[in-house]
């Protein structure tokens, strides 16, 4: 009888602990991620290390608004550009119609 009692009683706290972790996982999973700085896509994609990022070495989202990002067109995307560039509207739920 202890031993069966004991057995539930581990099988119940396991499943707790699971739940628990399934939470928090779901949750991490929601968190919003910050976009990058400047300096972090320089470290990533500025191959020529001139401190801007041309058009051939970018890649992902930045490359979409590239046009619009480079106000004076001179084919870089400077920080002072970056910083100036319209940011993407992230508040809109995705499928909903107003």
């Amino acid at each position: 009888m202890k031993s069966n009692l004991l057995s539930t009683a581990v099988l119940i706290f396991g499943l707790a602990v699971l739940n628990v972790n399934s939470a928090n996982a779901q949750s991490n999973d929601r968190e919003r991620k910050e976009p990058p700085t400047f300096g972090q896509l320089l470290k990533q994609m500025d191959k020529d290390e001139d401190g801007k990022l041309s058009k051939i070495e970018i890649k992902g989202p930045l490359i979409d608004n590239f046009d619009k990002i480079d106000t004076d067109e001179d084919g870089f995307i400077t920080e002072t550009e970056f910083k100036k560039a319209p940011k993407p509207n992230r508040n809109k739920p995705q499928g909903k119609i107003n």
